[in-house]
């Protein structure tokens, strides 16, 4: 009898490895979905914390009590000055950051701030939307507050002052 000495796998051990692999696949992705989804969600919330500290900032310091109506306000600093919001928010009137939609509005004011702009506004409120649903699956709010709100829809529509309705205070 000669014994054959050949190294290697057989095709039924492969396939089994291959097999073995999809399970753990088909276990894991789900999870690492819900994971950045999550994370998507928190910087969100951040980006709508930042526009609160930011607009709490500028109506101190730079426009007598009033607010900037747009985050490109925020964007611009007093001349020699750094911005009050950072660059990824404060480029454009609405951002993407983390899978969101994050914009600004504010109830129009008169008035001129220390970086030149005559857009301010008596109060504010901000939003983050989702870009899809596997972006993100709530909708976020802030306003003249500084209270946090979620929902289940856009809050854009969302008070300067008042509780939205349909939203629920997460901070």
């Amino acid at each position: 009898m000669k014994v054959r000495n050949q190294k290697g796998f057989t095709l039924i051990e492969l396939l089994i490895v291959v097999a073995i692999i999809g399970i753990i696949a088909a276990i894991a992705v789900p999870g690492l979905l819900r994971a950045r989804i999550s994370g998507n969600e928190a910087s969100a919330i951040g980006s709508l914390r930042a526009i609160s500290s930011a607009q709490s900032t500028f109506s101190a310091s730079c426009a007598n009590g009033m607010y900037a109506s747009s985050m490109d306000i925020l964007g611009t600093g007093p001349s020699g000055g750094s911005a009050f919001i950072s660059p990824d928010l404060g480029a454009a009137a609405t951002a993407t950051k983390s899978g969101y939609n994050v914009s600004l509005a504010g109830t129009s004011a008169t008035g001129t701030a220390c970086n030149g702009s005559t857009a301010l506004a008596s109060g504010y409120h901000s939003w983050a939307d989702p870009v899809s649903s596997s972006t993100g699956t709530r909708y976020f709010g802030s306003n003249t507050t500084g209270t946090i709100w979620q929902g289940t829809a856009t809050l854009s529509g969302m008070s300067d002052t008042a509780t939205p309705s349909g939203g629920t205070a997460i901070q």
